[in-house]
């Protein structure tokens, strides 16, 4: 019995390093994997991400509150600018998950996989799935940063024509040009500080969570590897990400949003300015503004992009993340 398991285990160590050389296996590969899958969850949650931003920009700066709640924003978005309106802003989003997460995933598993390495029976110890999501997270979302300010003006454009403000962009070029003739190159990089941290804490959750969970399903309970075991540790990682990540989305939106002046905000100096205003102003319960669609778009995101991402790992004949 003991030579049959040695046996297996040979084999199995065998043709996972057989994957590890084959194309399926290969940073590239997954990093065009992790975009596929998070373009479709992008789409399909959308109009949620939309929602979240109306919801943490309104009363900023004494303003009057147009919305009440989720449900109350989505609906006045459609009432009054269209349904279509609901999208405003994907194509950026979209621009900024091929770069981000490709990157957070790719990194998190050669972290995982390569530098800090996992135990002797195949788990990943916390601390270290802990490590990874915090790096993998905070590198990717500086990198996508420049897309990420780009898809915040553009979402508020709806708005500001409704309140008889100027239009500011008219689509993703023109907010990308109009960034970089007010502050330059680093201006893409505008807010990049509460944008690091947020994605930091939103991957330590995600990423972090999601890994441990479905090991620990795997191992303490009879569900195999399969869907039902994805949409349970998606659950998971969709709340602990929207717990942990809201405070810093909240800072991260209102600093995107502010308009600058030869480089000047003209309402908050830094993200410490702004949470320390925005808490003064409004209460500490304000860094949980869209709290309830941040978490009904991540739980929907979450459970769309992992089932996706495991799916397409499984078709093109790569390993179980």
């Amino acid at each position: 019995m003991e030579m049959t398991l040695e046996t297996d285990d040979a084999e199995d160590a065998d043709e996972a390093a057989a994957g590890d050389d084959s194309g399926s296996e290969s940073f590239f590969f997954k990093y065009f994997m992790s975009c596929c899958a998070a373009t479709i969850a992008e789409i399909v949650t959308y109009p949620l991400d939309l929602t979240k931003t109306r919801l943490q920009i309104q009363g900023e700066g004494g303003s009057h509150a147009h919305y009440r709640g989720m449900l109350g924003t989505a609906v006045g978005i459609a009432k009054e600018e269209g349904v279509q309106r609901l999208w405003q802003g994907v194509t950026p989003a979209i621009y900024r998950h091929i770069v981000y997460s490709g990157c957070r995933m790719s990194f998190y598993e050669l972290i995982r996989n390569q530098l800090l390495g996992r135990n002797p029976d195949g788990t990943f110890a916390f601390w270290k799935a802990a490590i990874g999501g915090l790096v993998a997270g905070a590198l990717a979302q500086f990198l996508a940063s420049p897309t990420d300010l780009i898809k915040v003006q553009m979402q508020m454009e709806g708005r500001r024509r409704l309140e008889g403000k100027p239009v500011r962009v008219r689509n993703s070029w023109h907010a990308f040009t109009t960034i970089v003739h007010e502050g330059g190159v680093k201006g893409l990089w505008r807010g990049w500080v509460p944008n690091v941290q947020r994605a930091a804490l939103v991957n330590l959750g995600d990423l972090t969570t999601y890994d441990t969970a479905k090991h620990l399903i795997l191992t303490k309970t009879p569900l195999k590897d399969n869907p039902v075991t994805h949409t349970l540790a998606s659950a998971c990682s969709g709340l602990v990400s929207a717990i942990l990540g809201t405070p810093a989305d909240v800072v991260k939106t209102r600093m995107m949003n502010q308009h600058y002046v030869k480089g000047r905000g003209q309402l908050y100096s830094s993200s410490f300015d702004c949470l320390l205003k925005t808490t003064r102003n409004e209460g500490v319960i304000a860094l949980y503004k869209g709290f309830l669609p941040i978490w009904a778009r991540m739980a929907p995101w979450s459970l769309t992009f992992w089932i996706c991402y495991e799916q397409i790992r499984r078709i093109s004949g790569a390993s179980s993340f």
